[in-house]
This record gives structure tokens, sequence and C-alpha cells, in this order.
């Protein structure tokens, strides 16, 4: 007997700009954001089974194993996972009674704020409706997406988008040419929440009213320039103070990268990783290098985007 397997590839991102406005009735903060998808990618291989069952593996890149060693973040693997969960909204949609085999190669950090999770979500809805044939067209896969989290459409679409709403109202940016980036990858995560928290309580000490989050054009400018060095400069995230409020040790890392003259240097996200912009894929490298010889980060990493969002690598028919 034979089984179908499907794998797709959905990239992790940075944010080249997160303005976070305060939490409404709902909890939720509105973001404008500014997303970029890099060629970090997780990989979500879903087998059909036949007895409406769902299971979960993982494993790490070579590149992660070689920063977290034996200190590699929990990933939870059951309905908490965000790849399970995409598995039953399928399911859920298109009323498929049978089950899937799950498996994650992981090749974005865990609780680092670049969307792995949502990049397995996504590639796990579009794996999911191929492997069991649901006919879905990409606007039904988004609208999936959408009730999975916020950075989950981005994951889908990828390339560089602006993210307004909750960050999931997505529009395509106008971008030339390529920017290449270095990630410093931490071996302890943050928590999202955790972070949004901190934030929310260092604006009441402020006690100043937070303005509605607004794009800031200088980013678009860059983008449509295709200029790294205008990038560099415009660069800026909201949640960065509380993200090294909480992990102060994170200022080294950023020092360390100015050092190496990277253009601009930000928290991607909620944290904790750590990216810097550099001149040129070489450049790239060298940040790498020096980062790594100052011992300020457990793993470095680079990186180039924009890069497409999540799409099918193999579907193929296995021996059972």
């Amino acid at each position: 007997m034979t089984r179908r397997q499907v794998r797709v590839r959905a990239p992790g991102k940075v944010n080249l700009q997160l303005a976070v406005g305060a939490a409404g009735a709902d909890g939720f903060h509105p973001l404008a954001t500014v997303f970029q998808a890099l060629d970090l990618y997780e990989t979500v291989t879903a087998t059909s089974r036949t007895d409406g069952q769902i299971t979960l593996a993982m494993d790490t890149s070579r590149a992660l194993r070689e920063a977290w060693g034996e200190d590699a973040p929990a990933v939870p693997l059951d309905e908490s996972n965000l790849a399970w969960r995409a598995a039953e909204a399928v399911r859920e949609r298109y009323g498929v009674d049978a089950g899937v085999d799950l498996h994650i190669l992981k090749g974005v950090p865990v609780a680092g704020g670049m969307a792995g999770g949502s990049a397995d979500a996504a590639a796990a809805v579009v794996a999911c409706a191929q492997v069991w044939d649901c006919g879905a067209t990409r606007a039904e896969l988004a609208e999936i997406c959408a009730q999975l989290g916020s950075d989950v459409p981005f994951s889908l679409h990828g390339h560089t988008a602006v993210g307004m709403g909750r960050g999931d109202v997505l529009s395509p940016a106008m971008v030339r040419g390529e920017f290449h980036w270095v990630c410093a990858i931490q071996d302890q995560g943050l928590s999202t929440p955790a972070v949004f928290a901190r934030w929310d309580a260092m604006q009441a000490e402020r006690a100043a009213a937070v303005p509605e989050p607004t794009l800031d054009a200088a980013v678009m400018q860059a983008l449509s320039a295709g200029d790294p060095f205008a990038l560099g400069m415009a660069l800026r995230n909201d949640l960065q103070d509380a993200a090294l409020a909480l992990a102060p040790h994170l200022e080294a890392t950023m020092e360390a990268m100015y050092a190496a003259e990277a253009l601009g240097v930000i928290v991607s996200g909620s944290g904790p990783t750590v990216v810097g912009l550099a001149r040129s894929r070489q450049h790239a490298l060298g940040i790498q290098a020096h980062v790594k010889a100052a011992r300020v980060a457990a793993g470095v990493v680079t990186a180039s985007g924009p890069t497409p969002g999540a799409v099918v690598v193999d579907d193929l028919e296995v021996a059972d």
C-alpha cells in the first residue's frame, strides 16, 4: 500500500517596522508593521493516514542544532501546537475524515520573534489541504490561516508586506532588490504575551496617550528604492525596549553588530532574536563572524529576503 505525502516549506520573517497601539477592549494591540520573509524555512511534511488520527514529530536543522546544542527550547507535539491546530482547521473546513502524520523540520528559531510557529501553521494548512485533496483556493487557505494567528497569513504569502489590524490585514509592499540579514539566535526564548505585558506596563509608567500605529514612509521609500543604507536607518520596533527590559543581555548582541558596521540593528518582533542589516551577502558573513567571536549569542545565521511564502516542495506516493 502507498500513502500520499506532501512537503511544504514556509519562511520565517523579520519586522522592518513594528508600531504598536494601546490594547483594545478585546485585549489585542493594533499594529502597523512591515514584514519581510527570509530564507530561513520551516518544512512540514504531511503524510495521509486513513484512521483519522493526527500525529506530530519534529527535528531541527543543523544550524539550529549547532546553536542550541542540548538546550533546545521545548516545542509541544500535541493539540497545542499550531501545526496540529492547522490540520484540525483544514479538516473542519472541508469535512475531512482522514488523518495525517505531520513532521516539522525547524529552521527558524523557537520563540525568537521570527514567526517559526506561524510558518509551521501556514505550511501545515497548505500541506493538509493538498494531501487530503480538498480543492482549496489560495483565498480559502488565507482565511484558515487568519483564524490561527496574526502572523500566519503572512507566512502563507511571504515576500514583503504591510500588515495592519493585528498584523493579519496584508497588502504587498513594493521592493527592489534583495536585502541581507544576520540573525543572532539566543538559547532561551521570550514569551510574546510577556513582552506585550511589559510594553503595556512601560506605557502606563509614562502616563501619556499612546498614538495610533502608523506606517513610516522612510521604510517604504527605502524598500522601493532598494536602498539598504536608508532601510538600516529606518528600522523600528516599538517592542524593542520591552524585550530589552526582559532580556538586557541582548544589548551586547546589538552592540557587537554595530561594531561590525551593520547598517541597522533591531530586535525581531517580540525577540529575543537580534537581526542586523548588511550591505551585501559578503558583509553579512563578516558580521556573523564578528558576533560569533564576541560570544554574545548562542548561534548566528545569515539570511536574505524577500522570499516567497508557503510553497509545495514535493507531492509523492510513498510506501506504507
